[in-house]
């Protein structure tokens, strides 16, 4: 490597920098010139060159093993040549590059998958670092995984796979499952119900519980369409609930704060046999507490398909609905307060706060980023991560990379983006590597990987050694 004047027209000057707080990472900054046909895997070499990574051999036993980097270059990921990228942003061979290097991700391998009756439709995970355990000052021995189902039950796992508790209450098909506290946990579905209940780990007991544990807490009715997505801020003991009434609901998630109601009668003279499972039920749930929300939030013209809370002031929520719009809510005052119009309905939402950004999912295919932070009346540059071929109906965060999260599909897949980037990082299919069945959901977890469910019937775990970190 040179550091004076290139020879040829084939080599471009450089600077390596790094914000990698590991000193052992640290190179010094001074430019060089590298061939300009060099890609990721050639610039790893250079940087691992530099840092005196040669690998292990018989005659140096204190050399170090090769570390795989990814490189960025103005804050975007190189997935191309340097002859490539100076073509593609119009730069001659003359250019001076700053380019960032940064440990790379590696792809998320299988790792185990665990059988559900039914198909599923929704996941979340709970492990000690979750804020539902760290806001509840409650501890748990190891990860759990909750799962809702088509055949209307929600279930926990073990990391052996051991269904460790049902809860069977619903009438319909379950679309969304979360974590409140490790004692607690909500779901919703086609029957309308949103419901609390209790689970216990490790035998915790609370004073103002007057049911077994794995029975519903109370039953929070206001919605007159199927419920299909929730959201949980622990620091306000509040929920979100997207309606396909069109309605955002909003509750507490202490019973006691809300306001009681009689359970809906039904008609005794109807004789279909869904009539007839939802009567039963309803004489089961009769002596069950009922509460109505703290409010209904006004404003879609269409279903609501996903509903979040803003991580950084729990008074904002937002939604995403068929109606094409993404709005933003004062949760105080019950009003939308910005609304965001696209081309297409749009499917999830998920918050990505160290960069500002708003994804959703959509019925276009795509992932759509935004700033909510810039005017509808400023023209704000809308970015489009395109990749998948069907429905975009799951986002879930890296709990680790600030820039990273995960998306699943009707199109059979879950992959893993990041925003510096315009294309997808890795895809996961399914364990045989299929992509056939629609997977409704994908999940997270900094411990547990990257856990999805769907048609298949099979929660996947994948997970990659550097995958979260």
């Amino acid at each position: 490597m040179s550091t004076s004047s290139p020879e040829n027209k084939n080599q471009i000057k450089i600077k390596f920098f790094t914000n990698e707080e590991d000193e052992s990472l640290q190179v010094s900054d001074s430019p060089l010139y590298v061939p300009s046909s060099l890609k990721r895997f050639g610039l790893s070499e250079v940087v691992n060159h530099l840092l005196g990574n040669y690998g292990k051999d018989e005659e140096n036993d204190d050399s170090k093993a090769p570390i795989p980097f990814d490189f960025l270059i103005d804050g975007v990921l190189l997935r191309t040549s340097i002859d490539e990228y100076l073509t593609k942003n119009g730069l001659s061979s003359e250019a001076f590059l700053s380019v960032e290097y940064t440990r790379a991700i590696l792809p998320p391998s299988f790792l185990a998958s665990f059988n559900s009756d039914d198909w599923i439709s929704s996941i979340d995970s709970i492990n000690i670092n979750s804020k539902a355990v760290t806001s509840s000052q409650l501890t748990i021995s190891q990860p759990k995984i909750l799962s809702g189902s088509y055949d209307g039950i929600v279930r926990t796992y073990n990391m052996s796979g051991k269904v460790e508790k049902q809860y069977v209450g619903h009438s319909a098909p379950i679309k969304a499952v979360r974590w409140i506290s490790p004692t607690r946990i909500v779901s919703a579905g086609n029957d309308r119900q949103v419901r609390l209940w209790k689970t216990s780990y490790e035998d915790i007991i609370d004073e103002d519980d007057e049911v077994e544990e794995g029975k519903t807490l109370a039953i929070l009715e206001g919605h007159k369409a199927p419920v299909v997505d929730l959201a949980i801020d622990q620091q306000t003991n509040r929920i979100l609930s997207a309606g396909y009434d069109n309605f955002v609901g909003f509750w507490s998630t202490n019973y006691k704060e809300m306001t009681t109601i009689q359970p809906l009668e039904y008609d005794a003279n109807v004789v279909s046999s869904s009539s007839k499972k939802r009567r039963k039920m309803a004489v089961q749930d009769s002596t069950i507490r009922r509460r109505a929300p703290l409010s209904l939030l006004q404003g879609h013209s269409e279903p609501v398909e996903g509903v979040i809370f803003d991580a950084n002031d729990s008074t904002v929520g937002y939604s995403v609905s068929q109606d094409h719009t993404i709005k933003t809510w004062d949760l105080v005052t019950s009003r939308c307060v910005d609304t965001r119009t696209t081309g297409y309905s749009l499917l999830s939402v998920l918050q990505l706060p160290e960069v500002s950004l708003i994804a959703s999912g959509s019925s276009a295919r795509h992932i759509n980023l935004h700033d909510p932070r810039i005017s509808t009346t400023t023209d704000q540059k809308t970015t489009k991560l395109v990749g998948h071929t069907n429905f975009v109906v799951g986002l879930t965060a890296s709990p680790h990379n600030q820039n990273m999260f995960a998306s699943s599909s009707h199109d059979g897949t879950v992959k893993v983006w990041d925003v510096r980037a315009e294309k997808s990082l890795y895809t996961i299919t399914r364990e045989d590597g299929t992509t056939k069945n629609k997977i409704f959901d994908v999940c997270w977890d900094s411990q547990i990987g990257i856990i999805s469910g769907g048609e298949d019937k099979k929660i996947q775990i994948n997970k990659g050694s550097d995958i979260t970190k």
